[in-house]
This record gives C-alpha cells, sequence and structure tokens, in this order.
C-alpha cells in the first residue's frame, strides 16, 4: 500500500531530511495538503469514528424519508431488493474509492482522479459534475429545512425567509476548515435524522389507522408484496435509491483528512451497515402500517403532531447536510486553487479571503439555485441521474479497471481477476442505464408539472409543507 503521508525534519538553512519513523519534531507533509506544521491547518487529523459519522452524513438524509413511496411504486419486494441491491453495489464502489485513494495519495476528490484516468478532460468533466451535485444537495436541504419550518410554524413568515435563514446559518457552520471539526455538526445531524425516522416509525406502528385514513368507521389497508409497475416507475425508483447512497464523491475528501487512512474500510463498513440497514426497516415498516394513506416525506404519515415534533428533531440534520455539503463544494474549489501554495495550509490573509469567499459563493449559488428554478424538485432529480450516477457507478468502475486492468498480461492474475473485471463493467454499464433512463424520466416528470400547471413562480413565499 502507498502511503499519503512522509514525515521530514528541516535541518539549519532550510534543507529537508526524509525520516523513516515519525519523530518529536517531525513535520508533517501531506500528498494533498503538504506542509502541516505549526502554523499551518492541521487538516489530516480526524479518527476513524468521526469520519464514519461523516460518511453516514453524506448517505443519510431525507432520502430515507422516501424509502416507503418506492416500495409503494413497485412492491415490497422488488423495492427491498433494490434498496438492499444497491446498498451492496455502492458498498463496493465506495471501497474502491479506498484503494484508489492509497494508491494514488495526491488524489483529493473524484476531479483529481478522472485527472488519473482521462488527463484534462477527465478532471473538467467530473469537476463539474461534483460541485453541481453538491450544490444542488445544498441547496435541496435548504429548501427543506424551509419546509421544516413552515409546518412547526403553520407558515408563520415567507417561505423565502426560512431559505435564506437556512442559507446564512449554513455558510457560517461549512467555514469551519477542517472535516474533523464538521463531524461533531455530523454527530448532531446523524442523531437528529435518525431520532425523526425512528419517532415517526413507532408512532406510525402503533396507530390504530393512518393520519390520512378515515377517521371514523370501516377502511382497507392497500400494500403489496409485488405490483406491476410501470417500465418508468422501476426507472424512477432506480434513480431515487441510488441518489439516496450517492455520497460516494464526497468520500474522497473524507479518507484525505484522516489520520489513519488504512482505517477507512472500517468506517465504510460502520456506514453502509447502518445506511443499508435504515433505509430498509424505515421503508418496509412505514409502508406496511400505512399503506396507500402514506404521506410523502414520510415525516407526515403519523399526524399533524407527529410531523411537527420530528421536523423539529429532523432540522439538526437537514442543517448538517446543508453545512456538509456547502463545505464540500467550498473545499473542491479551494484546493484546486491553492493547491501547491503555502496559503493552503498557512492561515495568511490570502488562506481567509480565498476559504471565506468560495464558502459564501457555494451558499449563495445554493440558495439561488433552490429558490429561482420553480421546479426545482425536478431539477434536483435530473442532477441526481446525471452527476450522481456518473460519480457513483462509471467512476469506480473505471477507477478499479484503471488500477488493475494491466493484470490481465500475468501468467496468473489471481482467481478472481476476471469475475471483478465482469462486476467492474457490470457497474459502468448499469451506471449508463439508469444515467440515460433517469434523466429521460426527470424531464417527464417537468414536462408532465408544467402541463398540470403545478409549477410555482421563483422566490415563492407559498407554503412549500403541505
Amino acid at each position: 500500500m502507498t502511503s499519503d503521508k512522509i514525515t521530514t525534519n528541516e535541518k539549519q538553512g532550510g534543507d529537508v531530511e526524509i525520516l523513516g519513523v515519525k519523530e518529536m519534531d517531525a513535520v508533517e507533509v501531506d500528498a494533498v495538503f503538504g506542509f502541516q506544521g505549526e502554523g499551518h491547518i492541521h487538516y489530516t487529523s480526524m479518527g476513524w469514528v468521526q469520519a464514519a459519522i461523516i460518511l453516514l452524513k453524506t448517505q443519510v438524509g431525507l432520502g430515507v424519508l422516501a424509502m416507503p413511496s418506492m416500495l409503494q411504486m413497485v412492491g415490497a419486494v422488488p423495492g427491498t431488493i433494490i434498496i438492499v441491491g444497491l446498498g451492496i453495489l455502492t458498498t463496493w464502489c465506495d471501497y474502491v474509492v479506498g484503494t484508489f485513494k492509497r494508491n494514488h495519495p495526491e488524489v483529493y476528490s473524484v476531479a483529481d482522479a478522472g485527472y488519473i484516468m482521462f488527463g484534462n478532460f477527465g478532471r473538467e468533466l467530473f469537476s463539474v459534475a461534483y460541485w453541481c451535485f453538491t450544490v444542488g444537495v445544498a441547496g435541496a436541504a435548504m429548501v427543506a429545512i424551509s419546509i421544516g419550518f413552515n409546518a412547526i410554524t403553520d407558515h408563520a413568515t415567507c417561505t423565502v425567509v426560512w431559505v435564506v435563514m437556512a442559507a446564512a446559518i449554513s455558510c457560517a457552520a461549512a467555514s469551519i476548515q477542517t472535516l474533523n471539526k464538521i463531524s461533531l455538526i455530523g454527530w448532531a445531524g446523524v442523531v437528529g435524522i435518525f431520532t425523526a425516522v425512528i419517532m415517526v416509525t413507532i408512532a406510525v406502528g402503533v396507530q390504530e389507522r393512518p393520519a390520512a385514513a378515515p377517521k371514523t368507521g370501516p377502511w382497507e389497508k392497500d400494500t403489496h408484496a409485488f405490483i406491476n409497475a410501470p417500465i418508468w416507475d422501476v426507472v424512477s425508483v432506480l434513480s431515487t435509491v441510488l441518489f439516496s447512497y450517492s455520497g460516494t464523491p464526497a468520500f474522497f475528501g473524507v479518507i484525505s483528512e484522516m489520520k489513519k487512512p488504512q482505517d477507512y474500510n472500517k468506517s465504510l463498513a460502520v456506514c453502509q451497515f447502518l445506511t443499508t440497514g435504515l433505509f430498509t426497516s424505515i421503508g418496509l415498516v412505514v409502508y406496511f402500517k400505512a399503506g396507500q394513506y402514506l404521506s410523502t416525506p414520510a415525516l407526515g404519515s403519523a399526524g399533524v403532531l407527529i410531523k411537527k415534533v420530528s421536523y423539529g428533531i429532523a432540522l439538526l440534520g437537514l442543517f448538517a447536510s446543508a453545512i456538509l455539503f456547502v463545505h464540500c463544494a467550498a473545499k473542491l474549489i479551494f484546493v484546486r486553487v491553492m493547491r501547491n501554495s503555502p496559503h493552503l495550509t498557512a492561515l495568511t490573509p490570502t488562506h481567509y479571503i480565498v476559504w471565506f469567499g468560495t464558502t459564501v459563493t457555494c451558499a449563495t449559488l445554493a440558495f439561488i439555485l433552490a429558490e429561482s428554478i420553480p421546479f426545482f424538485g425536478s431539477l434536483l432529480g435530473l442532477i441526481g441521474a446525471l452527476f450522481s450516477t456518473l460519480m457513483t457507478l462509471q467512476a469506480t468502475g473505471w477507477m478499479w479497471l484503471f488500477d488493475n486492468w494491466h493484470r490481465r498480461t500475468q501468467a496468473n492474475p489471481g482467481w478472481g481477476f476476471w469475475p471483478m473485471v465482469a462486476l467492474n463493467v457490470f457497474v459502468i454499464v448499469l451506471g449508463f442505464f439508469i444515467q440515460i433512463t433517469g434523466v429521460i424520466a426527470a424531464g417527464m416528470d417537468i414536462r408532465n408539472q408544467y402541463r398540470k400547471g403545478a409549477v410555482d413562480r421563483p422566490f415563492s413565499c407559498k407554503d412549500n409543507s403541505k
């Protein structure tokens, strides 16, 4: 395994001596961040538990609340197979991120991986894709925060006010410079979203009838193990579930800031086990208890009171999502601009101006994108299908082939080589299938919204929690 850190001592006169072991007065040099000695920011300071929390927060957001409706669209059995199957597949993709990073220590983002594999074209393609993805998710989180405040306060003020507040708080907190410190917010976010969805699940489970069902008289619950779903419903479920697992491109930044990158697999195992278990259990319990009276998002399925309480708790997770993705979007630009410069880690005026400038810019653009485009929800589906699929599936398939394809000429490449080639080719092909069909489905959804007159105006004060 290639290490991404070396240890040096500075001799008199400024020469640098490479040492085999770390000593008390050693200065750490990182393949991405460079010198991190005294007077510099120490980015590589995150333990594996903090890394697991950050990974978990990139995966678990309001996407978990869409899982019951996914089962409603295709049936409980096919829906569960899709959720668990994509959970296993994306775990492999996330594992490849770790091996690629260890083989190429200079990689900080999926854009750097694109440059190694495809040159300047790959770097620019994945830079644009990753930045659009992170800013889009940050904007979606800000809109979700406004939904939460409208639900709690019964629409006490204009919705735009809530989004402005969300953007301002997210920008301020995202300006924290290292993921190790951001992980404290991640802890609160994970606890918040887990508590909210478990509360709703328990409330739905103990109620005699769903909140949306007839209040009196007989009623029937309509649930199905299998549904003869139209192909576009299946495509929509595939795209939505994959989007919910698509924290993968952010994992490069997490492993880059770990003290011991070799512990990444432990963080990944915890993250994916909890994510897949939560997606599956919440989806099944809420679907089978609420049936056709399911609300979307699922927080409304247990009635108005539980909706308000659960949104109040979930706001911690929603703010954490907005903060984390604004931070990731800003860090991509910051590292790209300041790389190979002493200002990357040195606490200079240039460092602060560029860093705060990138966070303010990314938060502002996320706000404008979310509020100025009337069909933002469908646009996010389009962004997810177009970009998150590319970076989660196709990119990781290419990474494995890039690092291992040379083994085909060896006399004995190993018994598992060709099966692994087949697996990664399948990952790439599946990625293109979901990407192309997902884009078509999102485009059809936008067209249908216009036809139905369901598209609102930009910067609307309308209550978006109904």
